[in-house]
């Protein structure tokens, strides 16, 4: 006997009650990017390494430790399968030219792939909605991005969902900002830990996010990035922050918050929930203005989010607004020679017009098909019998009231049946 086959560990299979739920969650998505003018992009899994080598970073976690990375043997290229949205979608932007006729609102769906320790809402195949703001430079559509997020949770019915702020300036400012933090880390470099001392001079802004409470002490001395701020990024916080006010958006200002990936720079933010244990952050982004010039583009600015999915799941699930599955209209029974023919072709016809109909299959009894119907949740049993068959109708019976069962012509089933479900 072989053994049992089961699917790789972080890779999970999403089952139909909760493919349901997520089908639920994409519908009400796609609706929301609508409103706001966005517009769909598909990019694909596959890219080449090179891509995320350049946008990420090679000294963040996701290039050193987490990508999926082979070589392809037919043409001994490297390839990745993607980690984040983002590059994709500026490497597309670049590819197809799309800003040449003026800046460009994109959204996104879909799987993302990072090597990590699965636990709960973390996991190494997860999937993300998020936006991409393409030749945008003012912080009216950074303004507008975090609106459209608290919007969505609104929406959801989603609460306790706080927004963190930070500003990490231009290139050259968080240059003279990460010289000083280097100096500062180094006269500290006992009381690092190790993963503190392998990002000193390699990464050393994110030495700001450790969790660890010994390096917490020294980051808690550290210069603040806001010593090192233009006026020009001081202009374009100010911006953004008035027009959340505006807005009735509530945000806390986090000095520390840095973000995973080099692209980034001024705005950068996140939705936190503590109803998700360590995996916390639903939605995270900011603004990336030199990523079309460092993937070989014409520099353009560009600003986005991403959300995952599984956590809104989990956060769905937890505050009890899970949408109730919606069975079908009718379930189609059918006893006695030629009946499954005339069922057969009555579904078709109903669901022509409109109304979901389940055929029964797999044989069975009078009794047993209709045990079926009662358990499948339908409201309304459409029976062919031989009586039916020969009358050229059905006898429809209502599942879920004690409404008398009723035999209805072929013709003008649909509407028929529509009147019942109705409560007519």
């Amino acid at each position: 006997m072989s053994a049992r086959l089961q699917a790789v560990r972080g890779m999970n299979d999403v089952l139909p009650e909760a493919a349901e739920v997520r089908l639920w969650l994409e519908g009400v998505v796609a609706r929301w990017f609508a409103r706001y003018g966005y517009r769909q992009i598909r990019t694909p899994l596959l890219e080449h390494t090179g891509l995320f080598r350049r946008a990420i970073g090679e000294a963040t976690d996701i290039v050193e430790k987490e990508m999926y990375t082979f070589t392809d043997a037919l043409n001994d290229e490297s390839l990745t399968l993607r980690p984040e949205a983002t590059a994709s979608a500026v490497r597309a932007a670049i590819e197809h030219s799309l800003l040449h006729d003026g800046p460009k609102r994109l959204w996104y769906e879909g799987p993302m792939y990072r090597h990590e320790r699965p636990q709960k809402g973390r996991y190494r195949e997860f999937y993300q909605f998020g936006a991409e703001a393409l030749g945008y430079e003012g912080p009216d559509v950074d303004a507008e991005l975090i609106v459209m997020c608290a919007a969505l949770w609104k929406e959801l019915g989603l609460e306790g969902i706080r927004l963190e702020l930070n500003t990490i300036g231009s290139t050259e400012e968080r240059a003279a900002y990460r010289q000083d933090l280097v100096k500062h880390f180094a006269a500290h470099e006992s009381r690092l830990d190790a993963d503190a001392r392998r990002r000193l001079h390699s990464n050393p802004l994110r030495i700001l996010d450790s969790k660890n409470p010994m390096v917490q002490e020294v980051v808690a001395t550290a210069p603040a990035m806001q010593q090192y701020l233009g006026e020009a990024t001081l202009a374009h916080f100010e911006g953004l922050q008035r027009l959340l006010r505006t807005s009735g958006v509530a945000f806390q200002l986090n000095f520390r918050l840095v973000r995973g990936l080099d692209y980034y720079n001024l705005t950068v933010f996140e939705w936190i929930s503590d109803r998700l244990g360590a995996q916390g952050t639903v939605c995270g982004g900011g603004r990336y203005d030199g990523l079309f010039a460092q993937l070989g583009g014409k520099p353009a600015p560009g600003v986005g989010f991403a959300a995952g999915v599984e956590r809104l799941v989990a956060l769905l699930a937890e505050s009890g607004r899970t949408p109730a599955r919606r069975p079908a209209d009718v379930y189609l029974v059918h006893q006695g020679p030629g009946t499954l023919e005339f069922a057969f072709a009555v579904g078709e016809e109903l669901r022509a017009a409109g109304l979901a109909a389940v055929l029964h299959a797999g044989g069975g009894n009078f009794k047993a098909q209709m045990k079926k119907a009662d358990a499948s949740g339908a409201a309304l049993a459409v029976i062919v019998g031989e009586t039916e068959l020969a009358a050229d109708a059905v006898a429809v019976k209502p599942l879920r009231d004690d409404r008398p069962q009723r035999q209805v012509p072929r013709a003008g089933l649909a509407a028929q049946l529509n009147a019942l479900l109705k409560g007519n």
